[in-house]
Protein backbone atom coordinates (compact mmCIF):
# COMPACT_ATOMS: atom_id res chain seq x y z
CA UNK A 1 0.00 0.00 0.00
CA UNK A 2 1.07 3.41 -0.79
CA UNK A 3 -0.10 6.22 1.49
CA UNK A 4 0.75 9.67 0.92
CA UNK A 5 1.18 10.69 4.74
CA UNK A 6 -0.24 14.61 5.62
CA UNK A 7 0.96 16.40 8.84
CA UNK A 8 3.68 17.29 11.16
CA UNK A 9 6.52 15.00 11.59
CA UNK A 10 8.55 17.04 14.27
CA UNK A 11 10.00 14.94 16.70
CA UNK A 12 7.42 13.37 19.24
CA UNK A 13 4.07 14.16 17.05
CA UNK A 14 1.67 11.65 16.98
CA UNK A 15 1.32 12.21 13.77
CA UNK A 16 4.79 11.44 12.52
CA UNK A 17 4.67 8.69 15.01
CA UNK A 18 1.89 6.91 13.49
CA UNK A 19 3.53 7.63 9.56
CA UNK A 20 6.41 5.70 10.80
CA UNK A 21 4.30 3.14 12.52
CA UNK A 22 2.26 2.37 9.29
CA UNK A 23 5.92 2.24 7.55
CA UNK A 24 7.17 -0.47 9.93
CA UNK A 25 3.87 -2.20 9.12
CA UNK A 26 5.55 -3.02 5.60
CA UNK A 27 3.70 0.60 4.10
CA UNK A 28 5.54 2.77 1.25
CA UNK A 29 5.11 6.37 2.88
CA UNK A 30 5.49 9.93 1.66
CA UNK A 31 5.27 12.61 3.83
CA UNK A 32 3.91 16.28 3.63
CA UNK A 33 5.16 18.11 6.94
CA UNK A 34 2.99 20.52 7.89
CA UNK A 35 5.89 22.77 9.64
CA UNK A 36 7.69 22.66 6.37
CA UNK A 37 4.92 25.41 4.90
CA UNK A 38 2.70 26.62 7.62
CA UNK A 39 4.40 28.80 10.66
CA UNK A 40 3.21 28.01 13.84
CA UNK A 41 5.70 28.40 16.37
CA UNK A 42 6.30 32.21 16.62
CA UNK A 43 5.98 33.70 20.13
CA UNK A 44 6.66 37.33 19.59
CA UNK A 45 3.30 39.93 18.83
CA UNK A 46 4.68 41.04 15.50
CA UNK A 47 5.64 38.03 14.01
CA UNK A 48 2.17 36.42 14.88
CA UNK A 49 0.93 39.37 12.97
CA UNK A 50 3.14 38.66 10.00
CA UNK A 51 2.19 35.15 10.58
CA UNK A 52 -1.45 35.73 10.13
CA UNK A 53 -0.76 38.07 7.05
CA UNK A 54 0.93 35.41 5.08
CA UNK A 55 -0.74 32.59 6.47
CA UNK A 56 -3.41 32.37 3.35
CA UNK A 57 -0.28 32.13 1.04
CA UNK A 58 1.27 29.44 2.97
CA UNK A 59 -1.47 27.39 3.16
CA UNK A 60 -1.82 27.84 -1.16
CA UNK A 61 1.78 26.33 -1.24
CA UNK A 62 1.22 23.44 1.08
CA UNK A 63 -1.97 22.46 -0.79
CA UNK A 64 0.10 22.66 -4.07
CA UNK A 65 2.93 20.57 -2.42
CA UNK A 66 0.39 17.84 -1.38
CA UNK A 67 -1.57 17.75 -5.02
CA UNK A 68 2.17 17.56 -6.86
CA UNK A 69 3.06 14.76 -4.57
CA UNK A 70 0.23 12.72 -5.74
CA UNK A 71 0.93 13.21 -9.14
CA UNK A 72 4.38 11.86 -8.37
CA UNK A 73 3.98 9.13 -5.46
CA UNK A 74 0.42 7.92 -6.88
CA UNK A 75 -0.75 6.79 -4.05
CA UNK A 76 -3.56 4.58 -3.02
CA UNK A 77 -4.62 6.68 0.30
CA UNK A 78 -4.40 10.26 1.01
CA UNK A 79 -4.19 10.32 4.56
CA UNK A 80 -4.54 13.22 6.62
CA UNK A 81 -3.64 14.00 10.26
CA UNK A 82 -6.02 16.58 11.63
CA UNK A 83 -5.81 18.83 8.23
CA UNK A 84 -6.33 22.32 9.52
CA UNK A 85 -5.32 23.60 6.67
CA UNK A 86 -5.84 21.28 3.88
CA UNK A 87 -8.69 22.42 1.73
CA UNK A 88 -11.58 20.61 0.61
CA UNK A 89 -10.62 20.97 -2.90
CA UNK A 90 -7.27 19.28 -2.71
CA UNK A 91 -9.13 16.42 -0.71
CA UNK A 92 -11.34 16.50 -3.62
CA UNK A 93 -8.51 16.07 -6.05
CA UNK A 94 -7.13 13.31 -4.43
CA UNK A 95 -10.42 11.63 -5.18
CA UNK A 96 -10.16 11.78 -8.90
CA UNK A 97 -6.57 10.61 -8.63
CA UNK A 98 -8.53 7.68 -6.96
CA UNK A 99 -6.97 7.85 -3.79
CA UNK A 100 -8.74 6.29 -0.67
CA UNK A 101 -9.40 9.25 1.62
CA UNK A 102 -8.27 8.88 5.33
CA UNK A 103 -8.59 11.26 8.00
CA UNK A 104 -7.11 10.46 11.54
CA UNK A 105 -8.33 13.18 13.71
CA UNK A 106 -6.76 13.53 17.41
CA UNK A 107 -8.58 16.32 18.89
CA UNK A 108 -12.17 16.89 21.09
CA UNK A 109 -13.81 19.68 18.57
CA UNK A 110 -14.01 19.43 15.13
CA UNK A 111 -14.76 23.22 14.46
CA UNK A 112 -12.07 25.04 16.87
CA UNK A 113 -9.38 24.28 14.23
CA UNK A 114 -10.88 26.68 11.50
CA UNK A 115 -12.91 26.47 8.73
CA UNK A 116 -10.99 23.66 6.48
CA UNK A 117 -11.75 20.63 8.63
CA UNK A 118 -15.52 21.19 9.38
CA UNK A 119 -15.51 21.51 5.50
CA UNK A 120 -13.76 18.48 4.47
CA UNK A 121 -14.89 15.98 7.39
CA UNK A 122 -18.07 14.67 4.80
CA UNK A 123 -15.60 14.23 2.03
CA UNK A 124 -13.64 11.46 3.72
CA UNK A 125 -13.98 7.62 3.18
CA UNK A 126 -12.68 6.84 6.30
CA UNK A 127 -12.50 8.44 9.45
CA UNK A 128 -10.71 7.52 12.74
CA UNK A 129 -11.13 9.62 15.71
CA UNK A 130 -9.41 9.34 19.03
CA UNK A 131 -12.43 10.06 20.73
CA UNK A 132 -15.34 7.59 21.26
CA UNK A 133 -17.47 10.46 21.34
CA UNK A 134 -16.15 12.13 18.07
CA UNK A 135 -17.72 9.45 16.58
CA UNK A 136 -21.55 10.51 17.79
CA UNK A 137 -20.51 14.04 17.06
CA UNK A 138 -19.62 13.63 13.64
CA UNK A 139 -22.39 11.47 12.58
CA UNK A 140 -24.83 14.11 14.69
CA UNK A 141 -23.24 17.24 13.15
CA UNK A 142 -22.07 15.94 9.32
CA UNK A 143 -24.05 13.10 9.01
CA UNK A 144 -20.27 10.95 9.25
CA UNK A 145 -21.17 7.19 9.32
CA UNK A 146 -17.72 5.77 8.00
CA UNK A 147 -15.81 6.96 11.75
CA UNK A 148 -13.65 4.87 13.93
CA UNK A 149 -12.23 4.77 17.16
CA UNK A 150 -8.49 4.23 17.25
CA UNK A 151 -7.21 5.45 20.65
CA UNK A 152 -3.43 7.20 20.62
CA UNK A 153 -0.71 4.98 21.51
CA UNK A 154 2.73 5.41 22.79
CA UNK A 155 5.81 5.63 20.29
CA UNK A 156 8.50 2.97 20.63
CA UNK A 157 10.96 5.22 19.35
CA UNK A 158 10.32 8.76 21.35
CA UNK A 159 8.38 7.10 24.70
CA UNK A 160 10.70 4.96 25.75
CA UNK A 161 13.47 3.97 28.40
CA UNK A 162 16.31 6.74 28.71
CA UNK A 163 19.47 6.62 30.58
CA UNK A 164 18.93 9.45 32.74
CA UNK A 165 21.83 11.74 33.91
CA UNK A 166 22.63 13.16 37.15
CA UNK A 167 21.83 16.83 35.15
CA UNK A 168 18.27 15.74 33.91
CA UNK A 169 17.24 14.64 37.24
CA UNK A 170 18.60 17.92 38.76
CA UNK A 171 16.56 19.77 35.56
CA UNK A 172 13.76 17.20 35.49
CA UNK A 173 12.98 15.47 39.01
CA UNK A 174 10.30 16.62 40.87
CA UNK A 175 7.49 14.10 42.85
CA UNK A 176 4.84 14.87 40.99
CA UNK A 177 4.31 16.52 37.45
CA UNK A 178 1.92 17.50 34.91
CA UNK A 179 3.11 18.15 30.80
CA UNK A 180 0.32 19.47 28.86
CA UNK A 181 -1.41 22.56 27.44
CA UNK A 182 -2.69 25.27 30.12
CA UNK A 183 -6.73 24.72 30.58
CA UNK A 184 -8.97 26.55 33.07
CA UNK A 185 -9.69 22.97 34.75
CA UNK A 186 -6.22 21.98 34.83
CA UNK A 187 -4.91 25.34 36.58
CA UNK A 188 -7.64 24.86 38.74
CA UNK A 189 -6.89 21.41 39.91
CA UNK A 190 -3.38 21.54 40.06
CA UNK A 191 -3.51 24.67 42.35
CA UNK A 192 -6.04 22.35 44.65
CA UNK A 193 -3.13 20.12 44.68
CA UNK A 194 -0.63 22.36 45.63
CA UNK A 195 -2.74 23.89 48.68
CA UNK A 196 -3.33 19.97 49.58
CA UNK A 197 0.05 19.25 49.74
CA UNK A 198 2.03 22.21 50.20
CA UNK A 199 5.28 19.99 50.51
CA UNK A 200 5.02 18.16 47.34
CA UNK A 201 7.72 19.55 44.66
CA UNK A 202 5.11 19.73 41.28
CA UNK A 203 6.75 20.84 38.13
CA UNK A 204 4.06 21.76 35.07
CA UNK A 205 5.48 22.14 31.64
CA UNK A 206 3.55 22.73 28.61
CA UNK A 207 2.25 25.20 26.18
CA UNK A 208 0.26 28.51 27.87
CA UNK A 209 0.57 28.38 31.29
CA UNK A 210 1.24 32.02 31.15
CA UNK A 211 -2.73 32.44 31.19
CA UNK A 212 -2.77 31.30 34.49
CA UNK A 213 -3.81 33.73 37.30
CA UNK A 214 -3.34 30.97 40.27
CA UNK A 215 -0.54 32.78 42.92
CA UNK A 216 -0.58 28.88 44.18
CA UNK A 217 1.34 27.16 41.27
CA UNK A 218 3.19 30.41 39.75
CA UNK A 219 6.50 29.07 41.29
CA UNK A 220 5.88 25.59 39.77
CA UNK A 221 5.12 26.55 36.19
CA UNK A 222 8.23 26.02 33.77
CA UNK A 223 7.15 28.32 31.20
CA UNK A 224 8.03 25.78 28.05
CA UNK A 225 6.80 22.55 27.23
CA UNK A 226 9.03 19.56 26.60
CA UNK A 227 9.00 17.31 23.39
CA UNK A 228 11.06 14.21 21.95
CA UNK A 229 13.32 12.77 24.43
CA UNK A 230 13.23 15.21 26.67
CA UNK A 231 9.54 14.48 27.53
CA UNK A 232 10.98 11.30 28.24
CA UNK A 233 13.11 12.51 30.49
CA UNK A 234 10.78 14.55 32.52
CA UNK A 235 8.32 11.27 32.41
CA UNK A 236 11.03 9.45 33.85
CA UNK A 237 12.03 11.89 36.87
CA UNK A 238 9.14 12.45 38.03
CA UNK A 239 7.79 10.18 40.64
CA UNK A 240 4.23 10.75 39.48
CA UNK A 241 3.01 12.09 36.57
CA UNK A 242 -0.88 13.48 36.34
CA UNK A 243 -3.24 13.13 33.66
CA UNK A 244 -5.63 15.32 33.79
CA UNK A 245 -7.79 15.31 31.27
CA UNK A 246 -9.40 18.37 29.10
CA UNK A 247 -12.28 19.49 29.81
CA UNK A 248 -15.57 20.05 27.15
CA UNK A 249 -15.15 22.49 24.55
CA UNK A 250 -17.25 24.01 21.85
CA UNK A 251 -18.12 21.48 19.14
CA UNK A 252 -17.97 18.52 21.73
CA UNK A 253 -20.59 16.67 23.18
CA UNK A 254 -17.76 15.57 25.99
CA UNK A 255 -14.64 16.31 27.36
CA UNK A 256 -11.65 14.22 26.96
CA UNK A 257 -12.12 10.67 28.56
CA UNK A 258 -8.28 9.80 27.50
CA UNK A 259 -5.46 11.12 25.74
CA UNK A 260 -2.42 10.69 24.47
CA UNK A 261 -0.63 11.38 27.72
CA UNK A 262 -2.77 8.03 29.01
CA UNK A 263 -0.07 5.81 26.97
CA UNK A 264 3.02 7.82 26.78
CA UNK A 265 3.26 8.10 30.41
CA UNK A 266 3.24 4.07 31.04
CA UNK A 267 5.06 3.63 27.38
CA UNK A 268 8.04 5.70 28.43
CA UNK A 269 8.30 3.76 32.40
CA UNK A 270 6.47 6.30 34.07
CA UNK A 271 4.13 6.10 36.76
CA UNK A 272 0.75 7.43 36.12
CA UNK A 273 -1.52 8.65 38.24
CA UNK A 274 -4.75 9.48 35.67
CA UNK A 275 -7.91 11.27 36.14
CA UNK A 276 -10.81 8.17 36.05
CA UNK A 277 -13.86 7.47 34.12
CA UNK A 278 -15.56 4.85 32.54
CA UNK A 279 -13.30 4.69 29.77
CA UNK A 280 -9.77 5.54 31.14
CA UNK A 281 -10.18 2.25 33.41
CA UNK A 282 -10.34 -0.14 30.92
CA UNK A 283 -6.56 0.14 29.39
CA UNK A 284 -4.40 -0.12 32.93
CA UNK A 285 -6.12 -1.50 35.77
CA UNK A 286 -6.58 0.42 38.74
CA UNK A 287 -3.79 -0.02 41.33
CA UNK A 288 -2.29 -2.43 39.76
CA UNK A 289 -1.45 -1.01 36.60
CA UNK A 290 -1.98 2.86 36.98
CA UNK A 291 -3.24 4.71 40.10
CA UNK A 292 -6.73 7.20 39.43
CA UNK A 293 -8.29 9.58 41.12
CA UNK A 294 -11.95 11.74 40.33
CA UNK A 295 -11.22 15.30 41.04
CA UNK A 296 -8.82 17.16 42.82
CA UNK A 297 -9.13 16.27 46.30
CA UNK A 298 -9.17 12.36 45.32
CA UNK A 299 -6.02 13.50 43.49
CA UNK A 300 -4.40 15.02 46.36
CA UNK A 301 -4.83 11.75 48.98
CA UNK A 302 -3.38 9.78 45.68
CA UNK A 303 -0.52 11.65 45.50
CA UNK A 304 0.54 11.58 49.18
CA UNK A 305 -0.58 7.85 49.25
CA UNK A 306 1.46 7.16 46.37
CA UNK A 307 4.61 9.58 47.56
CA UNK A 308 4.69 7.70 51.04
CA UNK A 309 4.23 3.94 49.38
CA UNK A 310 7.44 4.31 46.95
CA UNK A 311 7.64 0.30 46.72
CA UNK A 312 3.88 -0.04 45.96
CA UNK A 313 4.41 3.35 43.51
CA UNK A 314 7.37 0.81 41.68
CA UNK A 315 5.54 -2.18 41.12
CA UNK A 316 2.74 -0.37 39.22
CA UNK A 317 4.71 1.75 37.61
CA UNK A 318 6.64 -1.77 36.02
CA UNK A 319 2.83 -3.37 35.90
CA UNK A 320 2.03 -0.37 33.45
CA UNK A 321 4.98 -0.38 31.32
CA UNK A 322 4.63 -3.81 30.44
CA UNK A 323 1.31 -3.35 29.77
CA UNK A 324 2.12 -0.42 27.65
CA UNK A 325 4.50 -2.68 25.72
CA UNK A 326 1.78 -5.45 25.34
CA UNK A 327 -1.12 -3.67 23.90
CA UNK A 328 -1.03 -0.33 23.43
CA UNK A 329 2.04 1.42 20.69
CA UNK A 330 1.32 2.89 17.95
CA UNK A 331 2.14 -0.50 15.95
CA UNK A 332 -1.13 -2.24 17.18
CA UNK A 333 -2.55 0.91 16.32
CA UNK A 334 -1.40 0.99 12.86
CA UNK A 335 -2.26 -2.06 12.28
CA UNK A 336 -5.99 -1.60 13.04
CA UNK A 337 -5.71 1.80 10.24
CA UNK A 338 -4.09 -0.33 7.94
CA UNK A 339 -6.76 -3.25 7.91
CA UNK A 340 -9.59 -0.45 7.35
CA UNK A 341 -7.53 0.99 4.53
CA UNK A 342 -7.01 -2.38 2.80
CA UNK A 343 -10.92 -2.78 3.03
CA UNK A 344 -11.43 0.06 1.37
CA UNK A 345 -9.11 -0.54 -1.30
CA UNK A 346 -10.65 -4.03 -2.68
Amino acid sequence: MRILCVGPLWRGSNAGGMFRAMSRQGCLIEVIDEFYFISLQTRTKLTKIFERLIRPLQTDEYNAAIVKKIDIFLPDVLFVYKGAFVRPETIEYARKKNCVLALFYPDVSMTAHGPNIPKAIPLYDLIFTTKTFGIKDMEAKYGVKSAHFVPHGFDPEIHRKIAVSEKDKHKFGCDVSFIGTWSPKKEAWLTVLKQECPDIQLRIWGDQWFKSKSTVIHDCIQNTAVLGDLYAIAIQCSKINLGILSEQVTGSSSGDLITSRTFHIPGASGFMLHERNEESVTYFEENKEAGFFSGPEEMATQVNYFLNNPTIRESIQQSGYNRALRNHSLDERAKIVINLMNAKLK
